[in-house]
């Protein structure tokens, strides 16, 4: 029971990450056909970016002390990054850089939307393989009663 809730909070991370990834794809693009004003998509991708780090720290602090070292060693290169750009003060777009660096900021959010694609295909696999464990487990019992 509990590797499933384990599983679901990890889905639930891992959910978060993909929409605030994917809603930084949609503003870069919008601001790239001129749909947006760079200072409205610069000021809606900065305020989910704290939150993007915090979620991905939480999963890989989550995958360390759960023991699911391969997944924990997959995931603590982007939250390196992660840190690494927090400590050096460049994890905010910067609205008078933001045409120059857009091709960029597109390219490293394909990234992580690949790598955070990976996690949740990952984790809806393991969901579902333990609510069918549980399920059959809790069908045997009853059975066997």
């Amino acid at each position: 029971m509990w590797n499933l809730i384990f599983w679901i909070i990890c889905l639930l991370i891992n959910s978060g990450l993909l929409a605030i990834v994917f809603y930084a794809l949609l503003c870069l693009t919008d601001l790239e056909v001129d749909q947006m004003d760079p200072f409205v998509a610069t000021a809606n991708i900065n305020r989910w970016i704290l939150l993007e780090f915090a979620l991905q720290a939480a999963l890989s602090i989550l995958l360390l002390f759960t023991g699911h070292w391969i997944l924990f060693l997959a995931a603590v290169p982007l939250t390196c990054y992660h840190a690494m750009l927090f400590i050096r003060r460049q994890h905010l777009i910067d609205v008078t850089e933001v045409f120059r660096n857009l091709n960029t900021d597109k390219k490293r959010r394909m990234i992580k939307l690949g790598v955070y694609m990976i996690f949740f295909t990952i984790c809806v696999f393991r969901v579902v393989l333990f609510a069918v464990n549980l399920i059959l487990n809790d069908d045997d019992d009853i059975d066997s009663h």
